[in-house]
């Protein structure tokens, strides 16, 4: 598996706690950039190190900056019953942009004012509790393998382009879920996947970078319009492999839903080979 496939040191089952009274879940009544109770405000530095050790612990959940990949951002979400689904989730967005910065704002810019973290600055305590209160979601684009005794079972395809002010606002990440058709449930994903449940998975060194899998070669991992991916031959690393054959929606295949056979799937139109792009307009209409 490459290195960045995983965390070194993520915390099992739950968000970064700046201090130990700091895990108050995120109240939307209280807005992170406005004054808390009178003006109540914390130290920064413990914030700021909290947002550092979240960079260094989540390399999935970074989106690199094109012209400085010192830097970046990611989406957070601070959800009540901690689903990947996109219902009940309050998304902000976490951006590294200077050493000495970072910036974090919502999802929906309109929502409230973007809040800066500083060393040594005071930062909002409702701040504070947001960032205490949220995990990490996988990076707009990445496709990651749930791997099991060295297989990966199911792929994972994460969408959620952060929105330029124009955008719908409503469009939020998500995850599609593509276990291997005709494969035992036994070894998929848990449904619902929780953020913790798919950090702690990478934590233990199982859950693959599966984009640098397909970029080696083409020919070999195919994106089908309607949430399927079809590989035509093994394929994988000394640490994981894809079996060849159908990933299909997890929904359909629990439903008992058939799965046409990649020969009829490869000639639907619009088929993409993996290796050279990720159709993220597709994935994200995909139902998962």
């Amino acid at each position: 598996m490459p290195t960045d496939a995983h965390p070194g040191n993520a915390h099992a089952g739950g968000a970064h706690a700046i201090n130990a009274h700091a895990s108050d879940a995120y109240s939307g009544s209280v807005r992170p950039g406005s004054a808390d109770r009178g003006g109540d405000t914390r130290p920064g530095n413990g914030v700021f190190a909290a947002c550092q050790q979240i960079f260094r612990d989540y390399p999935l959940a970074v989106r690199r900056h094109y012209a400085e990949f010192r830097y970046g951002s990611m989406v957070l979400v601070a959800r009540s019953a901690g689903t990947l689904s996109p219902g009940a989730a309050a998304f902000s967005v976490l951006v590294m942009e200077r050493d000495d910065l970072f910036v974090i704002r919502p999802w929906d810019r309109r929502d409230w004012a973007r809040v800066e973290i500083r060393p040594g600055e005071q930062v909002p305590a409702a701040t504070q509790r947001l960032i205490a209160a949220s995990m990490p979601v996988p990076r707009d684009g990445a496709l990651l393998g749930w791997v099991a005794g060295g297989q990966v079972r199911a792929i994972l395809a994460a969408h959620g382009r952060l929105p330029e002010p124009w955008d719908d606002p409503f469009a939020v990440p998500g995850i599609t879920v593509l276990p291997l058709a005709g494969s035992g449930p036994e070894k998929w994903p848990p449904s619902p996947l929780t953020e913790g449940q798919l950090w702690d998975h990478s934590a233990r060194g199982q859950l693959a970078d599966v984009t640098k899998i397909v970029a080696r070669r083409t020919g070999y991992a195919f994106w089908v319009p309607g949430g399927r991916v079809v590989v035509t031959e093994r394929m994988g690393t000394a640490q994981c492999w894809l079996a060849a054959g159908v990933y299909a929606g997890q929904q359909a295949l629990r439903d008992g839903r058939s799965v046409p056979p990649a020969r009829e799937l490869l000639a639907s139109p619009g088929v993409t080979d993996l290796a050279s792009g990720w159709p993220q307009q597709v994935i994200q209409a995909a139902a998962p």
